[in-house]
């Protein structure tokens, strides 16, 4: 667990509301024979200190995974809406039944059925070292304007003609 109190910078506020509507992210980490492997989980929320949460179970690969190697990625896709992300961190699992307490809600009983109480949950939380986000408007007023601008001119539009991309660094 990180004692860091790094604020929120604009920048990764930015992040988190691209991605907060994103409920599932794809975390990847190193497996015993230091290849990717990648799972869905569902991103609690952002903290105060720009950290993102997430519940684990205590005897799940990604636990083990983390101690021997705490560096991960999260992947957030939202193709309707045109928005990506990707988010490098480190990783650490730690059980804090108050913290669960709070975060807890009742449709997590799908994976927990013993509840808030459960003594399996723990608390994996990755702390963010850099991360970058891409929105495509999705209207077809821009897309419009892109392809229109492409017959014209014969060139693809800029990417911050239409898009937004940015890198955050902590």
């Amino acid at each position: 667990m990180s004692d860091k109190k790094t604020p929120v910078t604009h920048d990764l506020q930015k992040l988190f509301e691209k991605i907060k509507d994103v409920r599932i992210a794809m975390l990847t980490t190193f497996d015993e024979q230091h290849a990717l492997h990648s799972r869905p989980m569902a991103t609690i929320k952002p903290e105060a200190d720009g950290s993102l949460l997430f519940f684990t179970d205590k005897e799940s690969a990604k636990v083990y995974e983390v101690k021997k190697d705490n560096q991960v990625n999260l992947s957030y896709s939202d193709p309707s809406a045109n928005t990506y992300a990707s988010i490098s961190g480190r990783a650490s699992a730690y059980r804090d039944e108050a913290k669960i307490a709070e975060l807890w809600t009742e449709p997590m009983r799908g994976w927990f059925p013993k509840g808030k109480d459960d003594p399996n949950i723990m608390i994996l939380k990755v702390d963010i070292d850099k991360a970058e986000y891409w929105d495509s408007p999705s209207s077809l007023l821009v897309q419009a304007y892109a392809y229109a601008r492409a017959v014209v001119t014969g060139q693809r539009s800029k990417d911050d003609d239409v898009n937004e991309h940015a890198q955050v660094q902590r």
